[in-house]
């Protein structure tokens, strides 16, 4: 199961690196794939929604009896990942507004995209360094079970879909390697 959850957070680590890519795109002032952009953001959006609240409730409850002196630790953590989809909800609204050829600043958008880049890696690190450990030395075969069945259906097929219909993403993420977060 933990090896699941590190699969899960390499993927994420990968998905993150291809939007970094696109955002040194519009740094030197090209125009990135929006279209890819869209779907990365897609999917990031849509495992955040499916994942992140059956994993900070069973954390926290393991926690909570097992470990009440890192709560305080699983608590910061799913704040900063509540704070995390807002700021991706917009840069997927904003994103909408350039495929529909609105006007918008790319320099403010960049400089968003790089921010919500920052803040999510970030939160890959305190999982890695503490969540990961903290599941490790604390649950339970059942609580692993748990945990597993929390696990969205479909993650891995919406990354092979992702994977099928853009080419160029399949081969960044082929070609990524696991960027330090």
């Amino acid at each position: 199961m933990l090896n699941q959850l590190r699969l899960d957070h390499a993927n994420m680590a990968r998905m993150l690196h291809v939007l970094q890519l696109k955002q040194k795109t519009l740094a030197v002032g090209e125009r990135p794939n929006f279209q890819l952009m869209r779907e990365v953001v897609d999917y990031i959006l849509a495992y955040m929604e499916g994942f992140a609240a059956p994993l900070e409730r069973i954390c926290v409850d393991r926690l909570e009896t097992k470990a009440p002196e890192h709560l305080a630790l699983m608590e910061q953590m799913a704040s900063d990942y509540l704070k995390l989809k807002p700021r991706l909800q917009q840069l997927s609204d904003n994103i909408d507004m350039i495929l529909m050829d609105n006007v918008l600043p790319m320099d403010r958008f960049a400089e968003d995209l790089g921010s919500y880049l920052e803040a999510h890696r970030a939160y890959l690190r305190h999982e890695r360094e503490g969540l990961f450990p903290l599941i490790d030395q604390h649950f339970t075969q059942e609580d692993m079970q748990e945990l597993l069945q929390a696990l969205p259906e479909g993650a891995e097929q919406d990354l092979e879909r992702l994977q099928q219909a853009y080419p160029e993403l399949y081969a960044e993420l082929r070609g990524a390697e696991v960027p330090p977060v």
